[in-house]
């Protein structure tokens, strides 16, 4: 499957990549185009992620974005290419090249959904999201798609996603926003603890709401930020939800450690806890997991301030269980498709969160057989 997103006019386009030092052709060309800053059209295919095919897999991502262009009489530098699936085969540029006129002839203002279904690898559904306010004069929109299913830990996963925008912003504040907005939503989940070689987050803007250009640090900029992870949350939860084999998504939040680090590291630790998440799975209120992951995060704590609560209900209070009454109120939360888990180390002001799956019989079973 195919999708193509243009944007009326060129602009500024930021992006931020996987980390995986084995990257997908795919990074490795939109890395380069993002040098010159400048956006206008995001191709995308699914169902091969062109990961892993050498000079080949890198010619055959050029001949992408060189075909759009010149299609669509744009500079080659302005065309972003994405690509998820199998990784290790051959992509049929050809057939992509061929499609292309059907392509660009359905290019429409309504096309959002079939362009959001046309990424998806493993998914259920797919994910969009559209957010507004007033900024400097005009009313900036931010719309998005998104897929991810498996494959998703921070830094990021296997996992797509485009947000366009018509704010009126300098590229140096759209780098910086996305950055930040992305640190607060796709690294911030984890379902299974791998990252992918193919994991882009852009975001293109075109200044067509024709706002007071948005400079990083000033009023406007702040809110800009807030709507941009706003959005990025909304898909990022969205991920989860749709998480291969998922039943329960859960919010693990730490308070009172020293740095925002060490937090992050302790969220981190439990999220990412295959016993964590299989209890989750069983709903079995094991909060001794809980606290096994928090001693062993490598973060230096005193077990005697710790808190944790699941939901409202205080289970563990100085390192210690409140007793049985309350270990059968929180039986009753790990029924719930969605809770959180809140942990309090009285070290400091410094806090994070992540969001977290459940480890389920169906997941073993999708990627036991995920290329056949």
């Amino acid at each position: 499957m195919l999708t193509l997103c243009v944007s009326d006019v060129s602009g500024p386009i930021a992006g931020v990549f996987t980390k995986n030092r084995v990257a997908a052709a795919p990074v490795l060309l939109d890395r380069h185009h993002l040098q010159s800053h400048r956006g206008r059209a995001i191709i995308v295919n699914s169902g091969n992620a062109n990961a892993c095919t050498g000079e080949q897999g890198l010619l055959a991502a050029q001949t992408m974005a060189t075909a759009v262009a010149h299609r669509l009489a744009i500079p080659v530098q302005q065309v972003f290419v994405g690509s998820t699936g199998v990784i290790g085969r051959a992509l049929p540029i050809d057939r992509i090249t061929r499609a292309l006129p059907t392509l660009i002839s359905r290019l429409s203002v309504q096309g959002g959904h079939q362009a959001a279904q046309a990424i998806l690898t493993t998914d259920l559904r797919p994910k969009t999201v559209v957010v507004q306010a007033k900024i400097d004069g005009g009313l900036v929109t931010i719309g998005g798609m998104a897929k991810g299913s498996g494959m998703i830990h921070p830094n990021m996963a296997t996992m797509l996603a485009y947000l366009t925008t018509d704010a009126a912003i300098a590229a140096s504040a759209l780098q910086r926003a996305l950055k930040s907005a992305t640190d607060r939503s796709f690294n911030c989940i984890t379902v299974d603890g791998d990252t992918s070689t193919n994991d882009t987050v852009l975001c293109l803007a075109n200044g067509l709401a024709k706002n007071r250009t948005i400079q990083p640090g000033t009023r406007s900029y702040r809110a800009f930020e807030r709507l941009l992870t706003e959005a990025a949350q909304a898909l990022a939860l969205m991920i989860c939800r749709d998480g291969e084999g998922v039943t329960k998504v859960v919010k693990v939040r730490v308070e009172g450690a020293t740095t925002p680090a060490a937090a992050k590291r302790v969220a981190e630790t439990i999220a990412t806890s295959n016993l964590f998440k299989t209890a989750l799975f069983g709903e079995d209120a094991n909060w001794g997991r809980v606290m096994a992951a928090i001693g062993r995060s490598g973060v230096a704590i005193n077990p005697d301030r710790v808190v944790v609560r699941f939901d409202d209900i205080v289970m563990v209070r100085r390192g210690v269980g409140t007793g049985l009454d309350a270990e059968k109120k929180i039986a009753k939360v790990f029924k719930r498709k969605e809770f959180t888990v809140a942990i309090h180390l009285a070290q400091g002001s410094a806090d994070a969160h992540m969001w977290t799956t459940d480890l389920s019989y169906d997941y073993v079973r999708i990627n036991a057989s995920y290329r056949s």
